[in-house]
Parts: C-alpha cells; sequence; structure tokens
C-alpha cells in the first residue's frame, strides 16, 4: 500500500496486489503486511508517501512480479508544478500528477475515497478518464452541500469568515513553543484518544500545516456545493457509495437524495453505526467491510489483468 500525501494535505494511499487474488485475500489480511515510509517531490512540493507491501519502486519492479492491481487511497516529482496546490483544485491535481508520474500507466486501479476524499475520487474520473480505474469506493462522501450540513454549519464561518484570526492564533500560540513540547502534545493528545500512529506526526501542531489545513477547509465549503451528477451517471458502474446513518457532514438525507437520483446505483447505508472518523478507532472494520466487497469483483478484475498481460 502506498500514501502520497504533499505536506499539510490530505494523506492518499495504495495497495499492491498480485494476480492470485482469491487464493491470498483471506490470509493476506491476517499477515503483517510490510508498511514504510518515504518522501518525494510531486507538482514541485514534498510529499509523504505511505507504501503498505513488499514492493519500493513499481517501474524498477521486474515486469513479472510487478502488481497487477494497485488500490489508491485518498482520505479527508517531476510534473510541473501546480499553482494554489493547497487548495482544493490543487489537491485533484497533485493527485493525478502522483498517478501519472508514479504509477504505471497499464496499472489497473481500485480508488478509495474518504470524506473530501470522494470529491476528489469523481474529479479524477471525470479529468482522467485514460486512467484503468475499475472500480472506486467512496466512504461517507463529502461531495455536495458540505456548508449546509450540521457540521458544515459550524465550519463556515470558522474557516471562511475567520480563518485569519485562526491563523494568528496559530503562530502566536504554537510557533514560540519547542519542537520537544509540540511532540509531547501531540502524543499525549494522541494517547488521550486511544489512536496509535506508526509514523511521525510532529507536523500536526506546525503553524504552517494547521494554515492549510484551514485554508482547504475554507474552500470546501465554498466549493463542494451542487453534486456532480453528470460525472457520477458515467462512472455509476464502477462506483460504491457508503454513508453514515450519524454523519453531520453527509446526513441520511443526503443518502436518500442520491438513492433516489440514482437507484441503480451501488448506494450503501452504514448499519453498524460507524462515525464520520471511522479511521481513529474503526479502521479494522472498514478494511473488512473493503476486502469483502473486493471479493465480489475478483473475478473481473482477475480477467482485466489477465487482459491487460496478454495485450502488453
Amino acid at each position: 500500500m502506498t500514501a502520497a500525501t504533499a505536506r499539510g494535505s490530505d494523506p492518499l494511499g495504495c495497495c499492491p496486489c498480485s494476480r492470485s487474488y482469491g487464493r491470498e485475500m483471506d490470509s493476506s489480511i491476517k499477515e503483517e503486511v510490510p508498511v514504510h515510509e518515504e518522501f518525494i517531490l510531486c507538482c514541485g512540493v514534498e510529499t509523504q508517501v505511505l507504501k503498505c507491501g513488499p514492493w519500493t519502486n513499481l517501474f524498477n519492479e521486474q515486469r513479472a512480479n510487478r502488481p497487477k492491481l494497485l488500490i489508491f487511497i485518498i482520505t479527508d516529482s517531476n510534473a510541473q508544478e501546480i499553482k494554489d496546490i493547497y487548495g482544493l483544485q490543487g489537491q485533484v491535481e497533485h493527485k493525478l500528477a502522483f498517478l501519472r508520474t508514479h504509477v504505471p500507466k497499464e496499472m489497473k486501479l481500485v480508488v478509495i475515497g474518504h470524506s473530501i476524499g470522494c470529491y476528489i475520487s469523481l474529479e479524477i474520473l471525470k479529468l482522467a478518464p485514460e486512467l484503468p480505474i475499475i472500480r472506486s469506493f467512496l466512504l461517507f462522501p463529502t461531495i455536495e452541500r458540505l456548508s449546509e450540513s450540521p457540521n458544515g454549519r459550524i465550519a463556515t464561518p470558522l474557516l471562511c469568515w475567520l480563518r485569519y484570526a485562526l491563523y494568528v492564533f496559530g503562530y502566536l500560540l504554537l510557533k514560540p513553543w519547542p519542537e520537544k513540547i509540540r511532540s509531547l502534545i501531540t502524543r499525549i493528545g494522541l494517547q488521550m484518544m486511544n489512536v496509535q500512529y506508526e509514523f511521525s506526526v510532529l507536523n500536526i501542531l506546525e503553524p504552517f500545516c494547521l494554515a492549510n489545513v484551514v485554508y482547504l477547509g475554507g474552500q470546501e465549503m465554498m466549493k463542494v456545493v451542487e453534486r456532480d451528477n453528470e460525472t457520477i451517471r458515467a462512472h455509476l458502474s464502477k462506483l460504491t457509495f457508503y454513508y453514515g446513518t450519524m454523519d453531520a457532514w453527509c446526513p441520511r438525507k443526503y443518502y436518500e437524495d442520491i438513492k433516489k437520483d440514482f437507484p441503480e446505483g451501488d448506494i450503501r447505508l452504514c448499519e453498524k453505526k460507524l462515525p464520520h472518523a471511522f479511521i481513529i478507532h474503526f479502521y479494522g472494520e472498514m478494511a473488512g467491510m473493503i476486502a469483502d466487497w473486493l471479493k465480489d469483483d475478483l473475478s473481473k478484475i482477475e480477467a482485466l489483468t489477465h487482459g491487460s498481460v496478454t495485450d502488453s
């Protein structure tokens, strides 16, 4: 698995799969999978890459050993630099640049988006129809009327109207703190939430990082307004939507509305009462569900990957 994240922006992830999907799926979930971190330049910015799997570089990997399927996860280089890369459209272009630059073009893709990552996933489908995306899972999707949601009504004035006050607060309060103090506070906070994180999280309290988060959040409130029905309709057969029953960012009414507009779509309502921020405590349950959903498509995926090998 690989995750690519511009510093100060939402993380991404990818997971390579070999051809023996059906035989290895159950056992591989239980096995210890190697995870490592590196930093690359993508679109002129330092980008964190989390890789889950035995491979290091897909282009250097021998063709016989190269995985045929890559799972690309978008949560909440040598490419040209992107204007406003920490804005919403810049984040879309950053993810596209990562895929075009660091993933072989013949590799099949499964895209998993969470929250605003679902909006980015739909934008990728719209802007890059040449990418061989065979399935896209949209988890707790914030793809419409974000500022009208219960949390959006609270976040919009803070992120759009008072964001400069948040900038001042962040720089005046956090900038003078020594790195050790910021690190200690971060780790205490994660421990209080019973959250384990394998890699460095010091930048959570970096004023630059917080400023980028606030800026991106404000753009999300302003730009995520109307659902992109045209893109959804064009790719409906490869989309799976998963809505929460108690989600203050995309309330149940949004599920009912999209279900009414696309009755033939794979649009599901969470029966386990998972929270929007499931990644904090319920990532195992969600990963298990997605693995089960992928099992249903294994024959199709394997057929596609075998076809790709034959064509090449």
